[in-house]
């Protein structure tokens, strides 16, 4: 040991540095908050853009989509709750994929994001994809899983949360 860094083999700094599995490690879950990030945003733009989805009923409708699904979702009760006002649903899913997605890009409460993501793809997989035969085809159960290293992790590098824990730790020290 020498002025409190390992110097032994299996020692992150042997070599004079972090070794590169700990620096992929460090980074990986970058892809995975850059990827749901921009799909959730995308997929919340293109419901608030588009006239057609945010209506009660009509061709691509969420209203007819809802009573499409309602017979094979795995809880019909949830479709009867969202036809009480689809359209308020609509906007609910879609500010929530919007929330969710910049929450996780910027990486600000992001384990709460994250908490969202799954929330509303597990809802989404429940409702609208559970008919999907067989199951690997419907991509919400997909979504759900890629959620949950992030629920798990946050955002633990590139994120305004890293930025704040070291402010807070500049602030007042870190004592743990």
């Amino acid at each position: 040991m020498t002025h409190g860094i390992r110097t032994d083999m299996h020692s992150p700094y042997a070599n004079g540095g972090p070794d590169w599995r700990d620096t992929a490690t460090r980074y990986a879950l970058i892809p995975l908050r850059v990827f749901l990030g921009v799909t959730f945003i995308y997929a919340g733009l293109d419901k608030l853009t588009d006239n057609a989805f945010m209506r009660d009923s009509g061709s691509g409708s969420v209203g007819d989509l809802m009573r499409t699904v309602r017979d094979s979702s795995a809880i019909p009760e949830l479709v009867d709750l969202s036809l009480k006002n689809p359209v308020g649903f609509g906007y609910a899913i879609a500010f929530g994929e919007l929330a969710v997605g910049i929450g996780i890009l910027i990486g600000l409460l992001a384990r709460l994001a994250a908490v969202g993501g799954a929330l509303i793809s597990l809802s989404l997989w429940l409702t609208v994809s559970w008919a999907t035969d067989p199951y690997y085809y419907g991509n919400d159960l997909a979504y759900l899983m890629a959620w949950i290293p992030l629920v798990l992790a946050g955002a633990p590098v590139y994120s305004l949360d890293a930025a704040l824990r070291a402010r807070r730790r500049r602030r007042f020290g870190d004592y743990r």
